[in-house]
């Protein structure tokens, strides 16, 4: 059993790692706030630029392969995976999730096809780098507030992959926002574009200049990053997010050990008192005696 001293001890240590873990989730809260402002933002802008491309498409005469190589549609044979994690640890289990989804599917797709990996988070690369040699890039250091301009290096590398048909599909991985407590992975197809069908409502009724085709030129480059930068921004909400709440949880367990080493030292020292009660008194009997 171990001493008063000791137990006294470890409860200065648990409530010091206490005292870090507060100050860590009171930093993530004001941060998670901000990221899911910001992802809100981003989706809401992504969902109208994907309407605007569907009404433009609808408007393009011929066929969608003729109007746009990012539109063509191939055999997948060669596939690049845009695998989106954390920079860092100490978010609950968000990392291990998004690594197990690209494992499965890297272990679902390397019997039919030749895939390349990009990672964007020092965890994602940290891990497939052990799986896999065919890295074709590796992005790093974002931030909590990453622009668009720290986007396009990820975008024109897709893209220049698969207008020189070096790959057949570029597929995004990361984590999307839901609330506070709940973030799902989601891998979905980025290229080749496939516009969401919209309503009567939403199509036509628009006039584009210079013309639809030269709009839908310049556009779709804006749409890769646009959507690459929607999923690092999901990433970053569910990152401070899952980092809020692993926190949270810490400093409860802290404070629920640092009550059971309390009751186990009172326990410790009352027994002790006890042992000293009783030499007292059987020396005094003895004595009498």
């Amino acid at each position: 059993m171990p001493s008063l001293r000791q137990i006294r001890s470890r409860i200065r240590s648990v409530q010091n790692t206490e005292k870090i873990t507060r100050a860590m989730q009171m930093v993530a809260s004001v941060k998670m706030r901000r990221a899911q402002l910001a992802a809100m933002a981003s989706r809401s802008y992504t969902e109208k630029l994907s309407t605007m491309l569907s009404n433009l498409v609808s408007m393009s005469d011929g066929d969608l392969d003729e109007t746009n190589p990012l539109l063509e549609v191939r055999n997948e044979e060669n596939v690049t995976l845009i695998h989106i994690t954390p920079d860092r640890g100490l978010c609950g289990a968000l990392p291990g999730n998004l690594n197990r989804q690209a494992n499965d599917f890297l272990r679902q797709s390397q019997e039919t096809k030749e895939i390349s990996v990009v990672t964007v988070g020092r965890k994602g690369n940290d891990y497939l780098s052990r799986i896999t040699k065919k890295l074709d890039g590796f992005f790093t250091g974002l931030g909590d507030r990453p622009n668009l301009t720290d986007i396009n290096p990820i975008a024109e590398l897709v893209v220049d992959a698969f207008i020189q048909g070096s790959t057949d599909a570029v597929y995004i991985g990361y984590a999307e926002f839901v609330n506070t407590v709940n973030q799902t992975p989601v891998l979905k197809r980025l290229l080749p574009i496939e516009p969401a069908e919209i309503s009567t409502q939403e199509s036509g009724g628009f006039i584009y200049e210079p013309g639809p085709m030269e709009v839908i030129d310049a556009l779709l480059p804006r749409y890769v990053g646009a959507k690459i930068y929607q999923g690092i921004r999901e990433s970053i909400a569910s990152e401070e997010s899952a980092r809020m709440v692993a926190m949270r949880n810490a400093t409860d367990n802290a404070n629920e050990l640092a009550k059971d080493l309390k009751l186990q030292a009172n326990k410790i020292r009352q027994a002790s008192i006890t042992a000293e009660l009783l030499d007292i008194i059987s020396g005094t009997l003895s004595i009498e005696g």
